[in-house]
């Protein structure tokens, strides 16, 4: 999961920066944490395609190219925009 999220982001935004970091064994037990992990993640992100966007769209685009990622496996994402 963690480098199917990173080349989609990859592909679609560009970044200068982007770290991605599974999260999923902090959540166990939560909701959507499922054995095997791949549930919960963090990105880190400079892109320009993000510039002079709100907070809001900016998230919008990010969750959007993973939208298929979010029907089966991912449940949670975590997103620091870098300046």
């Amino acid at each position: 999961m963690k480098n199917i999220i990173k080349q989609k982001l990859n592909d679609a935004l560009s970044p200068e920066i982007l770290e991605v970091i599974d999260e999923s064994d902090q959540h166990a037990g939560h909701s959507g944490w499922r054995e095997g992990g791949n549930t919960h993640f963090n990105v880190k992100i400079k892109a320009t395609a993000l510039d002079g966007k709100s907070r809001v769209m900016q998230h919008k685009m990010i969750m959007g190219e993973l939208k298929d990622e979010f029907a089966s496996t991912l449940h949670a994402l975590s997103i620091n925009i870098l300046r």
